[in-house]
């Protein structure tokens, strides 16, 4: 396991590193409560990236087992993770085996990613899919830009 400069590690949160495998966080990467990380499939996650909270990266999937056999009888199948710098990845999403996520995409809550995606993509759902491009729309411009216990009045 290698954290870099300034990690924050909020409670709750478990990593879980490998002899085998790599679990490497950039500088001044955030990690939110109550994240599961299972690096044995090894998880690299780039600079200034935002991990929320709730949020699972699983890099070991069971194989495909027939009709009655028991699926944790089936060997383990294992993909990297990779999250390039400026990442955000909203609460409670979950990243499987082998995801590659180019730098600043941001991930929308709850989101189950599969796959590749380009740099600076909005994704979400289930499955996670492209929904636009960073810049090109902002859900959020209505609301306030402080808490309203703290407005002027």
């Amino acid at each position: 396991m290698w954290l870099g400069r300034d990690v924050t590690v909020s409670p709750l949160a478990v990593l879980v590193g490998d002899a085998d495998g790599e679990l490497r966080l950039g500088d001044r990467v955030t990690v939110g409560p109550h994240c599961y990380l299972q690096g044995a499939g090894g998880i690299r996650v780039g600079a200034d990236a935002g991990i929320g909270a709730g949020v699972l990266m699983l890099t070991a999937v069971h194989a495909e087992t027939p009709p009655g056999a028991a699926i944790t009888a089936a060997p383990l199948r294992y993909g990297s993770i990779e999250i390039g710098e400026g990442c955000d990845l909203g609460v409670g999403s979950i990243l499987l085996p082998g995801v590659r996520l180019a730098a600043g995409i941001q991930v929308g809550a709850a989101a189950v990613v599969r796959g590749e995606h380009p740099a600076g993509a909005v994704i979400a759902g289930v499955p996670a899919r492209l929904l636009r491009m960073r810049g090109q729309g902002d859900w959020a411009a209505g609301l306030q830009s402080q808490p309203p216990h703290r407005r002027a009045t």
